[in-house]
């Protein structure tokens, strides 16, 4: 098996990253989470809303992404399986609830790699804290679902395959997640600038 360093690691796919980790690379998990650690923050930041639940949700998203890597099919993108990991680590987190006493992290560097030391994008905007608020009083599924479509900039089929239900399960979540947040979030409808609501890649909310 050919060293990452034989190769530059922007030209290996990241199924091949994976498969790589699989069969005992030390550096090919690595790069794959450097290389999507901001949109796997940016879903867990979004998703759970606090700083400390999302990097916890991250740091377990990572772990189990590193454990599980031998049982991945190929059968969809490995973002699309990494972010399916970090949402069932947000619910994870949401089912348990009651926050645990903070714990050491025990390594800075491990830390940072999940974790990285960014805001949320939207923090930038006047209506973060209201959207923050305002999905919080959505159902899970309605919430991740948004975070998903609108704000990452899934489609509807990428954002089934994420959340492992049916696309129409996914519009039916998107629709009455809408519907619940637009009373809350009317008064920054004429404020607001599309082209900021996006993926942290830049992606605009879908038509």
């Amino acid at each position: 098996m050919a060293s990452l360093s034989m190769r530059r690691v922007d030209e290996v796919p990241d199924k091949e990253l994976l498969a790589r980790h699989a069969q005992g690379d030390p550096h090919a998990f690595a790069e794959l989470v450097h290389r999507h650690r901001d949109r796997m923050w940016a879903v867990a930041i979004r998703t759970l809303g606090d700083p400390e639940e999302a990097a916890d949700a991250l740091q377990d998203a990572c772990l189990s992404a590193f454990r599980a890597a031998g049982r991945f099919r190929g059968d969809a993108a490995v973002t699309t399986w990494l972010h399916r990991i970090v949402v069932n680590a947000c619910l994870d987190r949401i089912r348990r609830k009651s926050v645990r006493p903070a714990t050491p992290m025990g390594d800075d560097a491990t830390f940072d790699a999940v974790a990285p030391k960014m805001p949320d994008p939207t923090d930038a905007h006047g209506v973060s804290l209201d959207v923050r608020t305002a999905l919080e009083q959505l159902p899970f599924e309605q919430r991740a679902a948004l975070v998903l479509v609108d704000m990452m900039g899934y489609s509807v089929d990428d954002a089934a395959q994420v959340m492992e239900v049916p696309p129409g399960t996914i519009k039916s979540r998107c629709a009455r997640g809408r519907a619940r947040l637009a009373p809350l979030l009317g008064h920054h409808r004429n404020r607001r600038d599309p082209k900021n609501v996006g993926g942290v890649e830049g992606g605009g909310m879908p038509k």
